[in-house]
């Protein structure tokens, strides 16, 4: 979020996030997930396991059990702070579960398979992207995974891993191979569109340039394109002469004008063009600044 956003509107805005994310993984996971018998990690997958072994419970109250279970667990081991970061999640996502279960027709909404999968697995990526660009966690197997990475010294993404594995194996033994690739098919397909999310709107491309007309280029993209630029100092490879790069960073519509310019202005330029994952600061989080402007 932007550094100059005001408190009362970090919360609203972590508030909905928090809501919509945890409202959009239940309803996936009811509408997909669960009528079409299809494998996933974390606790809904024990709680899909519970379930089949104890039919009178519903998986969204298996869900709440561990969540809170484990909730409490990292209170003790992790500290207030993380308790209070992920109550939230443990404690909406199976209330919203619940909820939606309880929608007629929510299980009959397809009747193919392969396509719930995807459906599953592109709005499970939306869902925790959502409540991870604000900071916060989905809780359950989240607490299991920072504990033992605090006790073990492992690294948080191997124990993922192996969690999930543990959670999906149990599955795995209770469903026929197709559900186990189409498991396999939704943990791919949330991977991507995680990453895409939590880059959202943050993405940029840095162009650096060199050049020996390095002054008309930099005078050119402050003037023209309204576009800010950094100087380097640089010494050539060869004939180790001192000279200076051109470096900006924008974003992709920019692209185009940006390189047709500096080519205009010097046909055999050398640039790089590089692509960002995230960029912070004036300009970009925080609102451009002109020199000139009182």
């Amino acid at each position: 979020m932007k550094p100059y956003e005001t408190k009362p509107k970090r919360i609203i805005i972590t508030t909905l996030c928090l809501i919509a994310g945890n409202a959009l993984l239940a309803f996936l996971v009811a509408a997909f997930i669960i009528p079409h018998n299809i494998i996933m990690g974390g606790t809904t997958g024990i709680g899909i396991v519970l379930n089949r072994l104890i039919p009178s419970v519903s998986v969204s109250v298996f869900v709440l059990i561990l969540n809170i279970s484990l909730l409490i667990f990292g209170l003790f081991a992790l500290g207030k702070k993380f308790f209070f970061t992920t109550i939230a999640s443990s404690v909406l996502y199976p209330i919203m579960l619940e909820a939606f279960s309880r929608i007629p027709g929510i299980d009959s909404m397809t009747d193919n398979t392969l396509l719930a999968a995807v459906f599953a697995g592109c709005l499970m990526g939306v869902a925790l992207g959502l409540v991870m660009r604000v900071g916060s966690s989905t809780g359950g197997m989240d607490v299991v995974n920072l504990v033992f990475s605090r006790w073990l010294h492992l690294p948080v993404a191997l124990l993922v891993y192996i969690t999930d594995i543990i959670v999906v194996g149990g599955q795995a033994l209770m469903n026929p191979p197709e559900s186990i690739l189409l498991g396999i098919l939704v943990l791919v397909l949330e991977s991507i569109i995680l990453d895409k999310v939590m880059i959202l709107g943050k993405s940029q491309i840095q162009v650096y340039v060199v050049s020996e007309k390095h002054e008309e280029i930099r005078a050119a993209l402050l003037n023209e394109l309204d576009v800010g630029v950094t100087m380097t100092l640089i010494e050539t490879g060869k004939l180790q002469q001192q000279s200076k790069g051109v470096m900006c960073v924008i974003s992709q519509r920019k692209l185009y004008s940006v390189t047709e310019l500096i080519r205009a202005i010097d046909p055999a330029v050398f640039i790089t063009i590089t692509q960002i994952r995230e960029v912070r600061g004036r300009g970009f989080t925080i609102e451009k600044k002109h020199l000139d402007e009182k």
